[in-house]
């Protein structure tokens, strides 16, 4: 099958609230994990995930999704409970079957996070069967 080509510089973005949930706070397993209560980084990382998904999303055949292959992403700013972060995606080029992506985020203070992000597509039932493999009693 011949896939379209992607334009450089199509993008997408994701608009999110910062909710309990989002708070690197919330990722406390027990005592002594202790950490502040702001947006955690990888709750950036996976909403800059959708936004690369997004853009993919015009490429995608039936049966087919998109899945992250890399994140290389520097957190630079903290952002509270209740502000609003969008992140965004930019692609850059393709790598063979890999789409490499900018990737950004911001409060309403500015530059909160940025780097790089590559995906992949691949037929929707290739990750769940590789992790039936790898967990059978699952």
């Amino acid at each position: 099958m011949e896939r379209a080509l992607l334009e450089v510089g199509a993008e997408a973005s994701v608009i999110w609230r910062v909710a309990e949930a989002d708070l690197v706070s919330a990722i406390a397993v027990g005592l002594p994990d202790a950490f502040p209560a702001v947006f955690a980084t990888a709750r950036m990382i996976a909403l800059m995930e959708v936004a690369a998904a997004r853009v993919l999303r015009p490429l995608l055949a039936a049966g087919e999704l998109s899945v992250g292959v890399t994140v290389d992403v520097a957190h630079s700013a903290a952002t509270p409970l209740g502000a609003t972060v969008q992140t965004r995606a930019r692609f850059v080029r393709q790598e063979g079957k890999v789409y490499v992506f900018e990737v950004w985020a911001e409060d309403e203070g500015g530059e909160i996070g940025r780097g790089l992000h590559k995906r992949a597509i691949v037929a929707t039932e290739r990750p769940l069967n590789g992790a039936a493999r790898r967990c059978p009693e699952k």
